[in-house]
């Protein structure tokens, strides 16, 4: 097998990557499906190929676009077979064309979230139904997706709704080498797998080692020992057995659990021989943990248990230093596909993105769908070309007969400019503890938000009240400038510093920009809103204050600047309904992608 390299999953391994193409053959509606993390290449050519030499013969195979309809994903009206017929006439769409076989998702890093959950529903319940057009139509599908995700950035991955509920992720991005050789599977072993995979059964032990495992490493979703089940069958079935054994529980949380991990279990078992430690030793660092685990010459002893077994399988799959940079990232858990993009969607008349149709009459302001027109007319044409219960005997039969409740206009969504608002916490306690280096973390993420054309405001709270230093501009160096004489120094007015920035909120709202703020602060709240002292006044007014801008609808980050984290910012947080990020160091980077990530919602 050949050694994983450093910033590549588990299963990037070509060995690997060919075992779950064969285990994914030998079940395609029970694993669900594979993530392919690659690019257009060789590399992706080549596992694409040995997965098609895997499947029957006539296994139906189809390629789905990322920007494919609705009509054609789940069905709905056939408009050229209903203007012919005079009749309702269904199409039946892809997903159910593709029962019994495998559909390949191209560019999924680049999927909404829409098509990725209607997708995932026919998964999870089986079904394709469609109520539309006049039509109902209901359908049983049973296939295997195949999900291409071509992303590069980190925050570039296939949609979570849709990975969650596929089996393998599998990733080619990185630097391997392609194994040679005849592959260890072929159609014909996976033809007598899938003849011999309904008889073949899983202990209780199995499953426990496998629930053991997926909680030990940090998975949260309850699919994935589920997933790793079906992949513990499918990998018996595949090597003639009618019983899950242990080389099967160790293959399903190699491939099913190891790439979804979130954190490194706890190696408690000692060998045998082992002589206890002369005086404590310091705990390991996550990387001396990876080594241990990742150390596969190791001997099993014969004392260890499934779980163990398990968990050491698991663990010496997960790369080097991946879960250093998933903690890295805070809530490293949620991805975001919103790089590059700036502002919510609104609704317009002419322009931007065209998202779907509506009723309506045409002219001014609004723009006819001719398509959707003639389709919301098609299914009554027969019923008015009656007259008296005979069919018109004129050239106005041949004709499409169009009425006003029939018009459909098109709707269009266009991205409005994101307005970032700082409100920066510059009283004595906030200066002592992290205000330069807050300075620094909010400099890079005004330059990100000059790159996106978006714009920036930046008001500082001490002594008596909040001051506007920077209104909303594109102006990087006017920026710069101004936290360059940002004073620190005096009292906490936390509620004022909230109601400014909620003012501010206001206005751009009211501009048509979609705002977000970030407040730096450690919580530490002394001048109540009339600018009187006082530590309990105050933070009841701060309390009050994050109430209303959590009735507001904004979205908010509190950046926690206090060398631990604050119980008080922690519950300031929680009642703005805002992301609480501890940031005693207020790193840049983590502050920049923990602020595009609160954008994204």
């Amino acid at each position: 097998m050949n050694e994983p390299q450093d910033g590549i999953a588990c299963s990037a391994c070509w060995d690997d990557a060919l075992l779950a193409a064969a285990l994914f053959a030998v079940d395609p509606a029970g694993a669900a499906g594979i993530v392919l993390r690659c690019r257009a290449g060789p590399a992706r050519d080549l596992w694409l190929q040995a997965l098609r030499g895997l499947l029957p013969d006539p296994t139906p195979l189809r390629r789905i676009p990322i920007n494919i309809a609705d009509s054609r994903l789940l069905g709905g009206l056939d408009l050229t077979a209903s203007l012919r017929a005079g009749k309702p006439v269904a199409d039946r769409g892809v997903l159910v064309e593709s029962n019994g076989g495998v559909v390949y998702l191209s560019m999924t890093e680049r999927m909404s979230a829409a098509v990725a959950g209607r997708i995932a529903n026919v998964l999870d319940t089986g079904i394709v139904a469609m109520e539309r057009d006049g039509l109902t139509l209901r359908s049983d599908v049973r296939l295997g997706i195949v999900a291409l995700d071509e992303g590069i950035e980190e925050n570039e991955r296939c949609p979570d709704a849709l990975s969650d509920r596929l089996a393998f992720l599998v990733d080619l991005s990185g630097d391997l080498t392609v194994a040679s050789g005849p592959p260890a599977y072929d159609a014909c072993a996976v033809a007598a797998a899938r003849r011999l995979l309904p008889k073949v059964a899983l202990g209780d032990e199995a499953l426990h080692a496998l629930c053991v495992g997926a909680s030990a490493l940090g998975v949260a979703s309850l699919r994935a020992p589920l997933l790793a089940v079906r992949a513990a069958r499918a990998s018996a079935a595949l090597r003639g057995r009618n019983e899950v054994v242990e080389e099967d529980v160790v293959v399903a949380a190699r491939l099913v659990l190891a790439p979804r991990a979130m954190a490194l279990p706890s190696s408690e078992r000692e060998a045998p021989d082992a002589s206890p430690p002369e005086a404590p030793q310091a705990e390991e660092s996550e990387g001396a943990k990876q080594e241990s685990f990742q150390d596969d010459d190791r001997e099993i002893h014969a004392d260890a248990s499934l779980d163990e077994i398990v968990l050491e399988a698991a663990a010496a799959a997960i790369p080097a230093g991946l879960l250093t940079q998933l903690q890295l990232a805070g809530e490293a858990a949620i991805r975001t596909k919103a790089t590059g993009k700036s502002g919510a969607l609104k609704g317009s008349g002419l322009r931007g993105r065209p998202a779907g149709a509506r009723c309506g009459k045409p002219g001014g302001a609004v723009r006819l769908n001719l398509v959707e027109t003639l389709r919301a007319a098609a299914p009554w044409q027969k019923m008015r070309r009656m007259d008296g219960g005979r069919e018109i005997e004129t050239t106005t039969a041949r004709r499409i007969i169009i009425r006003p409740e029939d018009f459909r206009v098109t709707r269009y969504k266009q991205r409005t400019e994101t307005l970032t608002i700082f409100a920066v916490d510059a009283s004595g306690s906030s200066a002592l503890n992290r205000l330069a280096e807050a300075k620094g973390a909010v400099e890079l993420l005004l330059a990100d938000c000059y790159v996106r054309r978006d714009q920036v405001a930046v008001l500082a709270f001490r002594g008596a009240g909040p001051t506007l230093l920077l209104a909303p501009t594109r102006s990087l160096a006017r920026a710069k400038r101004s936290l360059a004489g940002l004073p620190g120094g005096g009292g906490t007015p936390l509620a004022g510093g909230i109601d400014a920035a909620l003012k501010l909120a206001e206005d751009a709202r009211r501009k048509g920009q979609t705002p977000i703020i970030v407040l730096l602060t450690d919580g530490a709240a002394n001048i109540a809103r009339d600018g009187r002292p006082g530590r309990a006044k105050a933070q009841d007014d701060a309390l009050g204050s994050a109430r209303f801008a959590r009735s507001r609808g904004f979205t908010m980050l509190l950046v926690d600047t206090a060398p631990r984290p604050q119980p008080f910012a922690q519950r300031l947080a929680a009642d703005m309904k805002a992301r609480y990020l501890a940031l005693p160091s207020a790193d840049p980077v983590v502050l920049s992608g923990a602020v595009r990530s609160a954008a994204a919602r």
